[in-house]
């Protein structure tokens, strides 16, 4: 936690001597165009070590899957990434150094889970090398528990395939916000896979949770052109 990073105020509990970090809102005014974004948009695997300060990481995490507006579809709270049915069944978790955070869209805070340096987990096996030294990578996690809450209850939510087409449809919504609002930020972004097993494991996820994919962000080492391994 950097000295910027407080602990949130009121009740929340804290985990393995982790405290909730609160967030500040997000400036909405930053950044350029959609069009701009859109055309800045890369991945780059080769990402420093420098940390993102506090009020950048909130920025990309309401990006991700923030609260956009408090009356969303079937009366729940609309986020900046649709889901099936407003399911919401994605979560994102946060590795950074000293310990694993669950974003908690509603209330704009980090959430511990646990402590230690999960980063190494949250990219696939062989990938590592690239971006070892990134400040954060970002954890999606399904829960199918959700399906059960979404606001229509479509025959397709109770099927483990359809479920299946949905979580990781919702998933790669979530990643291109991040690497929208990344291009506009001037951060580097990379959408990967992760160690599932040893994800769960630590995150101490239950039968319903799912991890799917990391992703890095972080800025970048040095500017890159777009080569053949830009996707």
């Amino acid at each position: 936690m950097t000295r910027a990073m407080k602990p949130a105020p009121g009740r929340a509990v804290s985990v393995d001597g982790l405290s909730p970090i609160a967030l500040p809102k997000p400036a909405f005014k930053r950044g350029g165009s959609v069009q701009a974004a859109l055309r800045a948009r890369r991945t780059t695997r080769e990402i420093g070590d420098k940390p993102l300060a506090l009020p950048l990481l909130a920025g990309l995490l309401w990006a991700a899957c923030g609260v956009n507006r408090v009356k969303g579809p079937f009366g729940g709270p609309g986020m900046t990434a649709a889901s099936a049915s407003n399911s919401q069944e994605v979560g994102v978790y946060v590795a950074l150094p000293g310990g694993a955070y669950r974003y908690e869209a509603a209330s704009h805070r980090l959430a511990p889970v646990c402590a230690g340096d999960l980063r190494a987990l949250a990219i696939g096996r062989g990938q590592a090398p690239a971006g070892a030294m990134a400040p954060m990578r970002l954890i999606y996690v399904a829960d199918l528990g959700k399906f059960r809450e979404a606001g229509f209850q479509e025959p397709g939510l109770e099927d483990p395939e359809t479920q299946k087409a949905y979580y990781h449809v919702d998933a790669g919504m979530i990643a291109g916000n991040v690497y929208l609002f990344a291009a506009s930020q001037g951060l580097a972004a990379w959408f990967h896979h992760c160690d599932r097993a040893g994800l769960a494991k630590r995150l101490k996820l239950g039968p319903q949770e799912r991890v799917l994919f990391g992703q890095t962000v972080g800025f970048a080492k040095a500017a890159t052109r777009p080569s053949s391994r830009s996707n």
